[in-house]
């Protein structure tokens, strides 16, 4: 059984986590986790997942390109396997690391933003943790789903 506040603490640890592995002194959005539901299963059987979608941006794509490097080398250190490091899916083939916690309750999926210089926007890493699936209970506790 895990408490959903549990689960959030842990997605927003593991957030943490990887920012201090990026190392770079840019401007990071501000949200928290939060609970969204579990594509696989039914709404009605309140299964739910944590998401926690944040960005670091303002620096330069070179800095960004670094600290992707710097999570190919700290996140296994810290007891993630990496799963995927490559270009991902979009037209775009942004480059994307995914990582999956030790423990396997949690993904983390990174994906780099290069804009061209002169963009009006800035380059960016976007980061976003998961956990896996839990059952809401009618009581407020939450277990495994």
């Amino acid at each position: 059984m895990r408490d959903e506040r549990v689960v959030k603490q842990s997605v927003e640890q593991a957030s943490s986590e990887i920012l201090d592995i990026l190392a770079v002194r840019g401007k990071v959005t501000q949200s928290g986790a939060v609970t969204i539901p579990c594509s696989s299963y039914p709404e009605e059987e309140q299964v739910h997942r944590m998401r926690h979608p944040w960005s670091v941006y303002g620096v330069s794509a070179a800095e960004l390109e670094r600290a992707m490097d710097r999570l190919r080398a700290h996140l296994p250190a810290k007891g993630w396997k990496i799963v995927k490091d490559g270009p991902d899916k979009s037209q775009a083939k942004l480059p994307q690391i995914v990582a999956n916690s030790s423990d396997g309750h949690l993904s983390a999926d990174l994906r780099l933003w290069r804009e061209p210089a002169g963009s009006e926007r800035s380059s960016m890493i976007e980061v976003t943790v998961v956990s896996d699936c839990f059952r809401s209970k009618p009581d407020g506790t939450a277990g495994t789903g």
